[in-house]
């Protein structure tokens, strides 16, 4: 029997028919004929020289990418990108050669096991392109799939891999973004991949096709959102040794850094782990991390970077000290803003493998760079995607009492429970529907995009993740956006995650009566997203935080006990409150 998977309008239309036909029994696997490696089927030109821009044609105008604009990027030929944990690899073509594919229904040969299909790809009809095609396993069953790419000029810069900062004409260079999207789409559960059917839709490019591999054996046990491109240091030769507290334990380690949003590639000298003991300081050692067996690597512009696996032994709910080498000058960076913790840079010089804080010189309250710690087996991680009561703001710094740090500690007490890694993805001032930060370029913005924009990064693509917590929507309503609008954001966030087969959890939105913004407009809005969670059974379960902290007497209002005090965030003991109140099983 199949599971069936209700699917609706997405954006990025990210649904798939997970119910794939068999074939008869005894039949052989009848895999598509004419099924080509993606590069046999390039038939367009996208990319040309700066001094002979007439050589390409993305869009039937004329007009191309810019070969210099994806080198300054770290796109160089033949590169693989690794976008939302998927290995990409850029078409290994000159400028001014074939280097994708109209997708007009070819067949695509395309090998492994996996939970998405993730294209590389852009759109050139001046607005979002759909299609539908179908997934070939190799045990000759097939799935549908749904696939939206956005306009190469025109698309949202809050989902794109990269914006390269030209277009090229005949006539010459035209200042504009030019961007390039990674989307992705479900697969069948434990199937392999033989070849994918691409869908009929004029003006869809797809440069790279990849399975997005399952992370078998891993599960996340630290992770952090990043909420813009924020100006830095500038830091030039510099060691950041950055303190994160675990949820999941595990005997190996792995890292990830991720380049997103910027424009120029980073390189990471060196880097290591190790336990934290006070500080800066480390209980032994630190022990080095190798990347594809290198000490350091160059992470390209919108792309990320995982280390090799370590036989490391990470204790659960500990302190670790990850620490980085930057040896080049580093003037921006992706940034999750708000630690909640201190962290550390230091003088002069590569001291990944320094034990002693003495290196340590200067104090560091964000987090740039590294967004995910996983470690060997465990049962996967729950996600939770919030705003800044999931991120930490007013709980007490360098105590790890934020509501996703106290479940973890009661999921590792439980005996009748997996013991899963808990992944906080709060970012402050973050909302549903409404992108804070642009997506692009340099601000001192801190919002995140949308949840509805960085949800395939920040939940899709996190390791074996098996349930979302979606804790969001104050911050929409107290920015005039209507109960409906929140509604429709979050039952797509619903949708999107059932259809990858995780199960999706919601929070009601607290009261925030007293907060200058949150006034009595507001929280009729707010009553009506939180009747809606509860009464409709779009999500697999309800986390009845609103019922939580609200003062009985006036239920507009927190609990003062609960309240930092500035009306909007509840302090330690309301974050902890809300924390003891989940039911476990609903995990």
């Amino acid at each position: 029997m199949h599971r069936r998977v209700r699917c609706g309008a997405v954006v990025l239309a990210l649904c798939a028919a997970l119910a794939p036909g068999r074939p008869a029994a005894g039949a052989e696997p009848a895999l598509p004929a004419g099924a080509l490696p993606l590069e046999r089927h390039f038939d367009n030109t996208a990319v040309s020289d700066d001094s002979r821009p007439g050589e390409a044609d993305l869009d039937g105008s004329g007009f191309s990418l810019s070969a210099q604009d994806l080198a300054a990027a770290g796109w160089a030929p033949g590169r693989v990108l690794t976008v939302q944990a998927t290995a990409l690899t850029w078409p290994d073509r000159r400028a001014g050669t074939p280097d994708n594919v109209r997708a007009a229904g070819q067949d695509v040969r395309v090998r492994g096991h996996g939970n998405a299909l993730a294209f590389l790809a852009t759109g050139t009809d001046g607005e979002t392109v759909e299609g539908s095609g179908t997934v070939t396993y190799g045990d000759g069953s097939s799935s549908a799939y749904r696939l939206a790419v956005p306009d190469w000029r025109r698309g949202p810069l809050a989902t794109k891999a990269v914006a390269l900062p030209h277009v090229n004409t005949p006539e010459g260079q035209l200042t504009e973004k030019a961007r390039l999207y990674v989307v992705t789409v479900p697969l069948a559960p434990h199937r392999e991949v033989a070849s994918v059917g691409l869908p009929h839709a004029s003006g869809m490019h797809v440069f790279a096709l990849a399975v997005r591999a399952e992370a078998a054996g891993w599960s996340g046990s630290w992770a952090a959102a990043s909420s813009g491109l924020l100006a830095v240091g500038p830091w030039t030769d510099r060691t950041l040794r950055l303190v994160v507290h675990t949820s999941a334990g595990g005997p190996r380690v792995r890292l990830r850094f991720d380049n997103t949003f910027a424009a120029a590639p980073v390189r990471i000298g060196a880097a290591s782990v190790a336990v934290r003991a006070v500080g800066a300081a480390a209980r032994a050692r630190p022990v080095a991390v190798t990347f594809a067996g290198a000490r350091g690597v160059e992470i390209p512009a919108g792309a990320q970077a995982f280390s090799d696996p370590l036989r490391f032994e990470v204790p659960a709910g500990a302190d670790l000290l990850v620490s980085f080498h930057l040896p080049g000058t580093v003037t921006v960076a992706p940034v999750h803003r708000l630690g909640a913790q201190r962290s550390y840079v230091s003088g002069p010089g590569d001291h990944t493998a320094d034990g002693s804080a003495t290196p340590y010189t200067s104090v560091l309250t964000s987090r740039p760079l590294l967004t995910g710690v996983e470690v060997g087996g465990g049962p996967g991680s729950v996600v939770v995607l919030g705003d800044s009561i999931t991120d930490g703001t007013k709980s007490t710094t360098d105590a790890n009492r934020r509501w996703p740090d106290v479940l973890a500690a009661r999921l590792r007490e439980h005996g009748a429970v997996p013991h899963y890694g808990v992944l906080n993805q709060g970012i402050s001032g973050n909302r549903v529907v409404l992108d804070g930060y642009p997506g692009d370029g340099v601000s001192t913005v801190t919002q995140g995009v949308s949840a509805l924009s960085r949800f395939d990064r920040d939940v899709l693509a996190q390791a074996s993740v098996r349930t979302a917590v979606v804790f969001e929507g104050v911050n929409d309503l107290r920015s005039g956006v209507s109960a409906r609008e929140v509604v429709a954001g979050l039952r797509e966030l619903a949708e999107r995650g059932r259809a990858r087969g995780l199960r999706m959890l919601a929070a009601t939105i607290l009261p925030c009566g007293g907060e200058a913004r949150c006034t009595a407009a507001v929280d009729a809005e707010r009553l009506k997203v939180n009747s809606w969670i509860r009464d409709t059974g779009v999500f697999d379960g309800v986390l009845d935080f609103d019922g939580v902290v609200r003062d009985p007497a006036h239920p507009e209002r927190m609990r003062a006990g609960y309240d930092s005090g500035d009306h909007l965030h509840p302090g330690d003991a309301g974050l902890a409150a809300l924390a003891e109140s989940v039911d476990l099983t609903l995990l």
